[in-house]
């Protein structure tokens, strides 16, 4: 049994911090092969995730907040925010799911936040996303700047 408590997710959120890219996964699932990929997602608020979709093969995506709040934003096919909402376990807004075919993204929101993620599976990184091409890549110097677009936008900063 993996106990999901506050020492694990801290651990977790520690990795993060020292990563490269300011998060860190820890995978639950014990092959990429798994038809079910279950993690922790720590993430930092520095952190980006480029806008993506899971499509062909087509994949549901589900975020619970265990710690922190993490924002999930959809967007329709010309990089317009279609909908979003603010995961945060001290105020009932536990978890979203996200449908195949829907370009997304997840951007934290505070220092130490923790989601778990549930995807379909199988994962193999050549097709698991399809990234939009209306957004910087990871790592582009504009990344950051797109961030603050959406959080702008939304009214959350």
């Amino acid at each position: 049994m993996i106990k999901i408590n506050e020492a694990f997710i801290s651990e977790t959120s520690v990795k993060a911090k020292k990563s490269a890219r300011s998060r860190m996964n820890f995978n639950f699932h014990k092959e990429d092969a798994a038809t079910l990929q279950r993690m922790l997602n720590a993430m930092e608020p520095d952190t980006y995730i480029q806008p993506h979709k899971h499509e062909n093969p087509d994949k549901v995506e589900v975020f619970f907040a265990l710690r922190g709040r993490l924002l999930i934003v959809e967007f329709d096919d010309k990089g317009e925010i279609s909908d979003y909402v603010v995961l945060d376990a001290r105020t009932g807004n536990f978890g979203a799911e996200i449908d195949p075919r829907t370009w997304h993204t997840i951007i934290s929101l505070e220092e130490d936040s923790v989601a778990y993620e549930v995807k379909d599976g199988p994962y193999d990184v050549a097709v698991d996303k399809n990234f939009a091409p209306w957004a910087p890549e990871e790592g582009d110097e504009k990344a950051s700047d797109y961030i603050s677009q959406i959080l702008t936008k939304l009214k959350l900063v």
